[in-house]
């Protein structure tokens, strides 16, 4: 049985960098199913939360968790590229925080049906918006072999790309993501005990092509400081090297023009006793910075 709330990740550090104040206005840019807003939320008592999403099952939980907050709290379908119509829509131009926890939530990953995990057969989906054009088994049984192996090694630093591609070319049609992991899982020798399942990059670069996962951060990244007020603080969690590394170079651009202060000298990463608690954790890095100035000219 799927749960039907995701366990937020470094929910106290969350609330340390964001700085709550009772009366501010703060914008969950990925609120998935409402864990880290629930702990905003608490925090409220003249503010507001916004919480975005392009997930509508992921919503549809948030709203029933979140609702004896109502009164201080807006939900809308969106992605968290598009902040500046987000904010439009509800009436507001700056914030005084903006979250996002970019990772794939328990809800997606556990549901079959959703494709996102090859622990059980399901479709080869992938969407995190249900309605999005594409799907991972349009990349998996219609791209070129050169095509998929360039998308493989860029967005799941796969050294094995080439050779991953080829397999799956020649097994197509790949029926679902059970098929895709066991032709991908066969083009490696065993090796012992493995640290990540040999699946793991090939389906991550997959999900970020299906939802244009980088051009979306990018975009994002670049209206933060717009839309945040003079003081304002934004706090990242990131869960592979890609999405890292974006965030990392653009808190250090923003404070290299004078725009934003980095709270986080060094990436902040979960305790052991978080990582016990909950596995899917360990992998989560915190990135903080806030606002100076605004940028110009936007």
């Amino acid at each position: 049985m799927v749960p039907r709330w995701h366990t937020p990740v470094m929910v106290e550090e969350v609330l340390h960098f964001l700085a709550i104040r009772p009366d501010g206005i703060y914008l969950d840019a990925t609120v998935g199913t409402g864990g880290h807003a629930e702990a905003i939320c608490a925090r409220l008592t003249t503010g507001k939360l916004i919480g975005v999403d392009r997930d509508p099952m992921a919503l549809e939980i948030a709203q029933e968790r979140l609702r004896s907050f109502a009164p201080r709290l807006e939900l809308i379908r969106s992605s968290h590229a598009h902040l500046h119509t987000v904010l439009e829509r509800v009436g507001v131009d700056t914030v005084d925080g903006i979250l996002a926890d970019l990772g794939v939530s328990t809800l997606q990953l556990d549901a079959p049906e959703r494709g996102f995990s090859f622990q059980q057969a399901g479709p080869l989906d992938m969407r995190m918006d249900p309605s999005g054009p594409e799907t991972a088994a349009d990349w998996v049984n219609h791209a070129d072999e050169k095509e998929l192996a360039d998308l493989i090694y860029t967005y799941g630093e796969e050294r094995h790309a080439r050779r991953i591609a080829r397999a799956i070319v020649r097994a197509r049609p790949v029926r679902d993501t059970r098929h895709l992991a066991q032709v991908v899982t066969g083009t490696r020798k065993a090796k012992g005990r493995q640290k990540l399942h040999p699946a793991t990059r090939t389906f991550l670069a997959l999900r970020i092509a299906v939802n244009r996962e980088q051009e979306e951060l990018e975009q994002f990244l670049f209206r933060v400081p717009v839309h945040l007020r003079s003081g304002g603080r934004a706090v990242i969690l990131s869960y592979h090297s890609l999405e890292d590394r974006l965030v990392k170079q653009s808190f250090r651009r923003f404070a290299a023009t004078g725009t934003m202060y980095p709270l986080t000298k060094k990436v902040v990463t979960p305790n052991l006793h978080e990582v016990r608690a909950n596995p899917r954790a360990r992998s989560a890095k915190l990135r903080a910075a806030e606002l100076i100035s605004p940028p110009q000219g936007n």
